[in-house]
């Protein structure tokens, strides 16, 4: 008890309420202030004009495009960042230093440099294109080629979540299971994935949260053509430069609503994760 009120009085950061308070006023500043005035700005629309502009067809082929390309993206990116992690915390090798400031090219380089870059490389006379071009692959101007944009600024996201778990995890957990006559892939499903998955799930989220709304690095390679490879977030602009602020409005607040359930189910699959594996134990 006498460390407890200890603890209390001489706490490092203020009280419980001024803490919570100064936590409710800056949310509501930051998040919640926004996502209110574009309520109120739908709400000033009417609802026959909201149905009749998500109801399009434009609209609709974009944000299927946007949100089906994020997912496809976040889960290639949960494969391929949980090997690139697994490969700079568990083995050493030349160039490792490097490799490891490469993962972060995509958080420092500007995203309508990437876009630049990557329809450069992938278009039919390009570095890759001119290779796929025969084979009747065509990445730039398609929506394979937003995949690949997405897929590249969401790479560092599960890198750098998962990393710092590999690296935290005792080595000893692994030798006694092996000690215990458990192969290598048991090990892995046992024991490594369990322990990963929760960094896996949120890396892939937060992967997949930056690339629905993505714009500077896709618009180069997409080619925005209509019904084929128009991501919502050029429908949002090209609303705003016709001065159809309420058409934007709309377009973002199903956006947001969207993200917000595909978030809302995901961290409940962790939360399920978590529990279930801190029960097993």
């Amino acid at each position: 008890m006498g460390v407890s009120l200890l603890n209390k009085r001489y706490s490092v950061l203020p009280g419980f309420g001024l803490s919570f308070g100064i936590t409710l006023f800056w949310l509501g500043l930051i998040v919640l202030l926004p996502f209110a005035a574009l309520l109120w700005s739908a709400h000033g629309m009417g609802w026959p004009a909201f149905v009749a502009t998500i109801a399009d067809e434009r609209v609709i082929a974009a944000l299927r495009l946007s949100f089906v390309s994020a997912g496809i993206a976040a889960l290639i990116n949960l494969f391929f960042g949980f090997l690139v992690a697994w490969v700079l915390v568990r083995y050493a090798f030349p160039g490792k230093r490097l490799l490891d400031a490469l993962v972060d090219l995509p958080f420092a380089l500007p995203t309508a440099v990437a876009g630049i870059a990557l329809t450069t490389i992938y278009a039919p006379n390009g570095w890759i294109g001119q290779y796929l071009a025969p084979l009747g692959i065509q990445v730039s101007f398609t929506p394979l080629g937003i995949l690949v944009a997405l897929t590249f600024i969401g790479l560092p996201f599960v890198v750098r979540t998962v990393q710092p778990v590999l690296e935290d995890l005792e080595r000893e957990l692994e030798e006694a299971a092996s000690c215990l006559g458990a192969g290598r892939w048991a090990i892995f499903r046992r024991v490594l994935f369990p322990a990963v998955l929760p960094a896996l799930i949120t890396g892939s989220t937060m992967a997949f949260a930056r690339a629905t709304g993505e714009y500077g690095s896709v618009i180069f390679i997409a080619g925005n053509i209509p019904l084929v490879s128009e991501i919502a977030p050029l429908i949002i602009i090209g609303k705003l430069d016709q001065f159809d602020q309420h058409g934007a409005v709309a377009v973002a607040l199903v956006m947001l609503a969207i993200s917000f359930l595909f978030l809302l189910a995901i961290n409940a699959i962790q939360w399920w994760t978590v529990r279930r594996h801190g029960a097993g134990r």
